[in-house]
């Protein structure tokens, strides 16, 4: 089972940029597909992106499309989320969660971190 720390949240202004990072333990990290997703205050979690296990193939939602930048290091046992031009409808706690099935299915993701925090301000 794939164990998952998020970390790189903060506190930004609109227009600014973050890099989440998701470090991972477990035999299965290079196998598994990666994926990002995010619940604000008041809703429920949505999906952001996500990486096929090989990391050629990538998944966004529109709301971030042209925005955000998922990728992934094997070897380091790592995946990113770099953020660009953030807006304050961004703000959220971010999870990482491994999939064994399917990057382009969200209802596949499981094995969660616990989130970071971002805020963006206005």
């Amino acid at each position: 089972q794939v164990q998952l720390v998020e970390s790189g949240g903060g506190l930004v202004q609109a227009g600014g940029s973050l890099r989440l990072s998701c470090a991972a333990s477990g035999r299965t990290f290079s196998t598994s597909h990666m994926g990002w997703f995010r619940q604000a205050p008041g809703k429920e979690r949505e999906f952001v992106a996500t990486i096929a296990w090989s990391g050629g193939s990538t998944f966004y939602a529109p709301s971030v499309k042209g925005r955000f930048t998922i990728s992934r290091d094997n070897a380091k046992n790592t995946v990113y989320l770099q953020m660009n031009s953030l807006k304050p409808e961004d703000t959220a706690v971010y999870y990482c969660a491994a999939s064994r099935t399917s990057f382009r299915d969200p209802n596949s993701f499981g094995s969660w971190g616990q989130g970071t925090q971002v805020t963006v301000s206005s």
